[in-house]
């Protein structure tokens, strides 16, 4: 028992320090830190803002009142801006790639892809979580929700911010095949969740829904969970995220790996 769990205290370990070192570098450079906060506020608001002025003239959208919205954009705001805090290195995977550093990872003795995601901290995540959680806060209480259910609502972004950050690495390691320092598919995925995901997938054909819910699972790390939260789905969909969780999670372990082994050396 103990001769299994080592490699994974050793990778947890690995990622600690890693992250360590970035949140110690951040703290020498605070100026760097308060402006990139201030970006992700600033789009927050502006989120914030224009459902707000959305509202002011409509009383629902697809069924969802003012603070359900808030409750939706919030909560997508808080689990794809946890991505950033724990999970950002891997943005630089192409880049990596084609400038050869990931050689000096392979060599080392710790798995790669925990050393590429825990590379830094994406400063702007503290502005982006703390405005997602202002509209979580907002919408909660005007939605009248428990107190009760916030253990679940926890548990949820915790599912949620496991999707996204796998997702994040499939996108990103299709750079291993697709040379280039831009992560494309990573680009277009968080295009997907600022325009569509913030939105009640309702809105859209059923086409889209089946794809969002069953072939690229955005719905499980948002609209599915803030579903559950305000009751408009059957309590038999808490499993839904979880499972969805774990499933990204070994696909991204099994694409990124199919990517280092298909990996050639920038010098080849």
């Amino acid at each position: 028992m103990a001769a299994s769990a080592r490699p994974a205290l050793h990778a947890a370990g690995v990622y600690r320090r890693s992250i360590g070192a970035y949140l110690r570098s951040i703290a020498e450079y605070p100026a760097d830190f308060w402006v990139m906060a201030l970006s992700g506020t600033t789009w927050q608001l502006m989120l914030f803002s224009f459902l707000s002025i959305l509202f002011a003239n409509v009383k629902a959208i697809a069924g969802w009142n003012y603070h359900e919205m808030l409750l939706l954009a919030g909560f997508l705001a808080v689990s794809w801006g946890s991505t950033a805090l724990f999970w950002d290195g891997i943005w630089d995977t192409g880049k990596l790639i084609v400038e050869g550093d990931m050689d000096y990872r392979l060599t080392r003795p710790a798995p790669v892809l925990i050393q590429v995601g825990s590379k830094h901290v994406g400063m702007q995540v503290f502005g982006d979580v703390t405005l997602g959680l202002v509209m979580m806060t907002v919408g909660w209480i005007g939605a009248g929700l428990s107190a009760a259910a916030i253990p679940l609502a926890l548990f949820l972004l915790l599912c949620a911010a496991v999707i996204q950050a796998a997702l994040l690495t499939i996108a990103n390691a299709v750079n291993f095949w697709v040379k280039g320092r831009t992560p494309v598919a990573a680009f277009m995925l968080a295009e997907l969740q600022n325009e569509a995901m913030r939105f009640p997938l309702t809105i859209f054909p059923a086409a889209v829904r089946i794809v969002f819910t069953f072939g690229l699972p955005l719905a499980f790390a948002s609209f599915i969970p803030a579903q559950i939260l305000t009751g408009k789905l059957d309590p038999v969909w808490l499993a839904a995220p979880p499972l969805a969780a774990a499933a990204t999670v070994l696909l991204a372990v099994l694409v990124f790996r199919a990517g280092v082994k298909a990996y050639d050396s920038a010098g080849h």
